[in-house]
């Protein structure tokens, strides 16, 4: 196997569909740095393991030597994707766009190299398109194409309104692939129609098209579900070290193998060799565990992998946190830290201040399951905090 076929391979690697395949085989063939983007709308910039199955197939082609563009769609993140949804979103306004936007970057760059990944924004490009630009771009498609496809076919059927505005997601979307002159597109397999539309428009551009990449949506923890908060299934990458150790050793063995192809970084070889030695014997949870300190230390450091097991234990013992724990933002109001006692009477974890220093001098304030001092000061971040027996929340201290 030449050393493109084995890189074939291993970019094939996780991937639902390559559209079309021999093309990326073709264009890997040339020896040149292909130019990969995949678009993000910084809409939640609160990431879990989930969106991570893209980035990881971005490091990918970034290791292999290709150039890697991160495209941040400020642009058309004031659209609002109508992907997958059964109402109109509510566009962003350009303050909460560039807000979630460097948030994105802080988390993305703990799995891409920073000096290998160039950081765009579509607005650079769309912005000058103008009113007369957009009419032109427009007319690339018809009303017919678009009720193709499938949430808009639906909502159409189910006489649910659809904005106009929304027919122009995918054709910004397309038209960011003609400003870049990308090779090759990553997305999800719910975003099939807007990746391809970026083919269509390259070719009416005269340019060669992009070749389409996409990456399968990953089960949640429940094994079953797409991975999501709302269904509380999820790994989020900015949780404790030790509630991250604590779901993932939850997950199912059935689900063990899928996410090692698409979350570990362990070699292909190694993950078969994994898999001869669970068929051999070994101990499948011996194999979760080694799993989840690699995404550990991935994201929180190799200090925090190697002493993740001490806050599951925790965990554990106190029991599950319970179904359903409400999710708490508070506000620093500008400031850099923040008392204990404040913040947890600011999450409604305490009735009042005085309650929240009882608690405190005796012992019953939790951060991350570990008790803390009345001294103690917070950090913008998210966290775990228990005050007294039954009061607990999932806590996102903001500056």
């Amino acid at each position: 196997m030449s050393d493109f076929e084995t890189m074939f391979e291993e970019l094939k690697r996780g991937a639902d569909e390559i559209l079309p395949e021999e093309e990326l085989l073709e264009k890997l063939k040339e020896g040149r740095p292909l130019k990969i983007k995949a678009g993000f709308d910084p809409t939640a910039p609160d990431l879990h393991l989930g969106h991570t199955v893209l980035i990881n197939k971005m490091r990918q082609f970034q290791q292999f030597g290709h150039e890697v563009v991160f495209l941040i769609g400020d642009f058309t993140g004031m659209i609002g994707d109508p992907t997958g949804k059964n109402v109109t979103r509510k566009p962003l306004t350009s303050e909460d766009v560039l807000k979630n936007a460097e948030t994105y970057k802080e988390q993305v760059f703990k799995i891409l190299d920073p000096e290998k990944t160039t950081i765009a924004f579509n607005s650079e490009w769309c912005e000058k398109l103008g009113a007369s630009g957009m009419i032109k771009l427009a007319a690339n498609s018809t009303v017919a194409r678009m009720l193709e496809r499938d949430d808009f076919k639906k909502r159409y059927a189910n006489e649910q309104p659809i904005a106009i505005h929304e027919f122009l997601y995918p054709l910004v979307q397309g038209y960011d692939s003609v400003a870049m002159e990308c090779d090759v597109e990553l997305g999800g397999t719910d975003q099939r129609f807007n990746l391809l539309m970026g083919r269509e428009l390259q070719k009416s551009h005269g340019q060669k098209p992009q070749t389409v990449l996409m990456m399968p949506l990953l089960e949640g923890l429940d094994g079953v579900n797409k991975m999501s908060k709302s269904l509380d299934n999820y790994v989020g990458i900015t949780e404790a070290p030790g509630v991250m150790y604590q779901k993932l050793l939850s997950l199912p063995d059935s689900m063990m193998w899928r996410y090692h192809e698409l979350l570990s970084f362990k070699s292909l070889e190694e993950v078969e060799q994994l898999k001869k030695d669970v068929e051999a014997g070994a101990n499948p949870q011996d194999i979760k565990k080694a799993f989840a300190l690699e995404i550990i230390e991935r994201f929180h450091g190799k200090d925090a992998a190697e002493n993740a097991h001490k806050g599951a234990g925790n965990i554990v013992r106190e029991g599950e946190v319970p179904e359903g724990t409400p999710e708490v933002e508070v506000s620093l109001d500008g400031a850099e830290q923040f008392p204990i006692g404040a913040v947890i009477n600011r999450a409604g974890l305490a009735t009042n201040s005085a309650q929240a220093k009882d608690m405190l001098k005796n012992g019953r304030v939790k951060v991350d399951w570990e008790v803390v001092e009345p001294s103690y000061m917070v950090t913008p971040g998210k966290y775990l905090m228990q005050a007294g027996k039954k009061k607990i929340a999932y806590v996102t201290v903001t500056a």
